[in-house]
């Protein structure tokens, strides 16, 4: 089978609760976008701090700015919410304390007020961030294992090889959100039989990747001497199967803990349908 026309799998993905989750743009908010959103919150805490002055004096005012900086926090992480912290004291600061509308500080209880505020707020930053990233790591992690189970039951109705191949590739891509090439040899050499996402395998890639399988071993994405490559390659080779090679195209900023234990599972899952008496083996041939 040609690799232009594995490239096009995703358009021919079985029915099923993971075959059909072709890959998807998902596109990050970009960086600057949240060191904004914490500027307007900070802004309108001001608003509130000066609305609420205007009534009724308030004791403890630049508790207001505290808002800002969980919200920021949770949302868009530790980066803006410091940020929300150092533009919340300054705004109190320079519209709250006397002088107003300046930068001086004469009464030195401002001055502590201030200080507090940025220590309480880069604790709250940093307490929310780390609730936040734990948050996602457990919807991350039971995202995965539903993947897995759903594959685990879908592959077992599947009979074409490149169905099986399609299935595996989406339960990765449903998983990860990154590219995913499935790969098997033929005559000798590897084809890819399967690939979602944008990125897909060059000829330097396959050679890295007939490399791990030949190897035994996992072969790292931009490494000696597969400096291009931006796949990993995770080789299943196990006796009387058929051996089977997936490449994941992560992101080296943000690389998953451990993504061999799930990846290795689909891979021995696939190997083992791909080698099931039941499979229609002719049908991986155009």
């Amino acid at each position: 089978m040609a690799n232009s026309e594995s490239t096009h799998d995703r358009d021919n993905l079985p029915a099923g609760p993971i075959a059909g989750a072709a890959y998807r743009d998902r596109p990050d908010l970009p960086v600057v976008a949240g060191y904004l959103a914490a500027l307007v919150l900070t802004a309108f805490a001001t608003v509130i701090a000066s609305a609420l002055e205007s009534v009724a004096a308030v004791p403890n005012l630049s508790l207001i700015y505290v808002l800002p900086v969980i919200i920021a926090a949770i949302i868009f992480g530790f980066g803006p919410s410091m940020l929300a912290a150092v533009a919340g004291a300054s705004a109190y600061n320079f519209f709250f304390t006397a002088p107003r509308f300046s930068f001086q500080v004469e009464d030195p209880a401002n001055v502590w007020a201030i200080g507090l505020l940025l220590v309480v707020g880069g604790l709250a930053s940093s307490l929310a961030s780390l609730a936040a990233r734990r948050q996602a790591a457990i919807k991350l992690r039971l995202r995965q294992e539903q993947a897995l189970q759903s594959f685990s039951s879908a592959v077992s109705e599947a009979r074409q090889p490149r169905d099986m191949a399609n299935r595996a590739a989406a339960a990765l891509e449903e998983m990860f959100h990154v590219s995913v090439a499935v790969m098997t040899p033929a005559d000798g050499l590897l084809e890819i039989i399967s690939s979602l996402g944008p990125i897909t395998a060059s000829a330097s890639e396959l050679a890295a990747a007939q490399s791990s399988l030949d190897q035994g071993h996992l072969v790292r994405a931009g490494v000696y001497p597969f400096d291009t490559s931006r796949f990993d390659f995770w080789p299943i080779k196990a006796p009387n199967q058929q051996p089977v090679v997936l490449g994941v195209a992560f992101d080296l900023q943000e690389y998953p803990e451990r993504p061999d234990l799930f990846i290795v599972v689909v891979g021995r899952l696939l190997a083992a349908a791909l080698s099931s008496p039941s499979t229609v083996q002719p049908a991986m041939a155009e």
